[in-house]
């Protein structure tokens, strides 16, 4: 059973092997395939992070997608009938351990409120919440996803229900939290991480030696959380 009680207190919890490892590891060789690099020749591995996505929850992402253990969390979190299935896994960023590191790693929450107009922005009143798939083995050197614990509280203090961009959002976000403990999102292919859309989380750089796949995608909400 997930940790409510944890995932109210800390901003997120972890769903250890919410999907079978195989599958993860399978859904890997597939993004290595979409790349167009070698897991096996660094010479391919040019850039500090490259894109993949799943757009049609085929094969392997399906079965990691609609996942009876994931179900069961998101259901024990947002309560059942609180939340929209997805049909695929969605972006994928890869990093690879290559210098210098990309320059996207400052702390954030995302973009989590529709607006009339299709865009999207920031408000207190997410209709979101992050999932965060690990498609590969991530220790702390792996470029974990970085998660100030407990800055959901912090976040729903400063932000309101008028419109924020993502960067003048993750000044005011970043400012709030710096004193809360930093987790990594660390753990084994088909571990899943959900993550309140409050949460204050940040990319880190790759020390280790091994890329690092996970996917993160949006689940929708069928009510406003804070």
């Amino acid at each position: 059973m997930v940790d409510v009680e944890a995932f109210r207190r800390d901003g997120f919890v972890k769903v250890e092997q919410a999907a079978p490892r195989a599958v993860a590891d399978a859904a890997r060789m597939l993004l290595w395939q979409q790349l167009g690099v070698s897991p096996d020749d660094r010479s391919t591995w040019a850039q500090p992070v490259m894109w993949a996505s799943d757009m049609t929850g085929a094969g392997p992402f399906g079965e990691l997608v609609r996942s009876p253990r994931l179900a069961d969390a998101l259901d024990a979190v947002c309560g059942v009938g609180g939340w929209q299935p997805r049909g695929s896994l969605g972006n994928i960023p890869v990093r690879f351990p290559v210098t210098p590191p990309a320059e996207d790693r400052g702390w954030h929450i995302d973009l989590n409120t529709p607006q009339p107009d299709g865009s999207w922005a920031v408000t207190g009143r997410p209709h979101t919440m992050l999932l965060l798939t690990l498609l590969s083995e991530v220790t702390i050197d792996d470029a974990p996803t970085r998660l100030r614990a407990g800055s959901h509280h912090d976040a729903a203090a400063v932000l309101g229900e008028t419109p924020l961009d993502a960067v003048t959002a993750g000044g005011l976000v970043d400012s709030a939290s710096r004193a809360r403990p930093v987790v990594h999102a660390t753990g084994a292919p088909g571990d899943m991480y959900l993550v309140h859309p409050l949460t204050v989380h940040a990319a880190d750089e790759h020390r280790g030696s091994t890329p690092r796949f996970m996917a993160q995608a949006p689940i929708l909400t069928t009510n406003s959380a804070r």
